[in-house]
């Protein structure tokens, strides 16, 4: 139900992962002996990282200190809902875990992001997230009922899509290593977003460990890097949130929806009691036969609540509000990680990134300028 569409809504977003491929590298072989006796003697002439000079003359190559960088990230990706626990218009939450089922719920993001980054140490790059981007969430959703025989069929469905609009906010780091042109990232940032429609900025946690190689061009400082790796995402799990009725459930034919589950819920409920009814107190006492009486009772009765407060709420659908609370993850925590970086020179870099190989797809794409500090 389209109530749901929220918290999928800004899940892509908080995932986003921001990194920049660039590291201290240590140089060896006597190809480059020249450039290791070279930053020996050389006199480091920035403040940031902190022991850069001493790093540099044991023959290590330091990127610039600081820089700047501009990503786009579109994703796509399935997750999974539970937990869930609806209310309308500050009345009492029903708690729907039993009778809602969720079909396949995908999201569709794109956001824009700004990263200023310095080396605190020579391994150790930090920084700072800020973002603007909007999503698109589709979800399938039913309201499913038991009948006397225990049989569960649907009696209403739902197909949403929202869009919203999100901010977000984070820090991060990236201990790094390079030996000879090969180098091992473990990217990590956590990140908060703020959607008007929740109670509270939402968190996030992304790990991505990266492996790969930079390959050296003729013209001076100009490469390639290649890597691979992958991508983990972690959502917070219990998300409270109130927004518009009008917002989130399509009003057209809504009604009509209300109307013949009440009907389904009413039959069914008469087709349970005649079975129960027409039971001995000995089989009535069966503990198979009084869970399944139990459980048929819970669910209608459960179903026809929510319907019932549903009902009216659509009689004032204008100004009604939808309460709500629920868990949330990622179907998949991990998904496979390939990209690439062309450095035209130390200050000016162009980056590409797709993850694949699970419920969530995703590309990247980013432009890094860097200078002293």
């Amino acid at each position: 139900m389209k109530y749901n569409t929220l918290i999928s809504a800004i899940f892509l977003f908080f995932s986003i992962q921001i990194f920049g491929q660039v590291y201290t590298e240590k140089i060896v072989g006597h190809k480059n002996q020249q450039l290791k006796d070279s930053l020996k003697v050389e006199k480091y002439p920035y403040a940031l990282p902190i022991w850069g000079e001493k790093v540099a003359q044991k023959g290590y190559k330091l990127p610039y200190s600081a820089g700047i960088s501009v990503n786009y990230f579109w994703q796509d990706s399935e997750i999974v809902i539970n937990g869930l626990e609806v209310g309308f218009n500050n009345g009492p939450q029903f708690n729907l875990d039993e009778i809602v089922r969720f079909d396949k719920s995908t999201v569709e993001a794109g956001a824009l992001t700004i990263r200023p980054d310095i080396w605190l140490l020579p391994f150790l790059n930090v920084y700072g997230i800020f973002g603007k981007g909007n999503s698109t969430t589709k979800i399938n959703a039913g309201i499913w009922i038991p009948d006397a025989d225990n049989n569960w069929s649907q009696i209403a469905s739902f197909n949403t899509k929202a869009n919203f609009d999100i901010t977000t906010f984070g820090l991060g780091l990236t201990p790094t290593i390079g030996i000879g042109g090969g180098w091992l990232a473990l990217d990590m940032n956590m990140s908060w977003s703020d959607v008007s429609a929740l109670d509270k900025p939402a968190f996030s946690y992304v790990f991505g460990p990266r492996l790969g190689k930079t390959f050296k061009l003729p013209k001076p400082d100009r490469n390639i890097a290649i890597w691979v790796g992958g991508f983990r995402v972690h959502i917070s799990g219990d998300t409270d949130g109130n927004i518009n009725l009008s917002d989130v459930l399509n009003l057209d034919g809504a009604q009509q929806k209300v109307d013949n589950g009440f009907e389904k819920v009413a039959e069914n409920q008469t087709k349970v009691d005649d079975w129960w009814n027409t039971l001995t107190p000995a089989q009535q006492a069966n503990p198979v036969n009084s869970a399944k009486h139990n459980t048929a009772n819970r669910a209608l009765e459960s179903a026809g609540n929510f319907l019932t407060t549903l009902d009216g709420a659509l009689s004032t659908a204008g100004n009604s509000t939808v309460q709500y609370s629920l868990q949330k993850r990622p179907k998949d925590m991990w998904n496979f990680i390939v990209g690439s970086q062309f450095q035209y020179n130390k200050h000016l870099m162009f980056r590409v990134e797709a993850g694949f190989l699970s419920s969530r797809t995703q590309v990247l794409g980013g432009i890094q300028y860097r200078f002293g500090l």
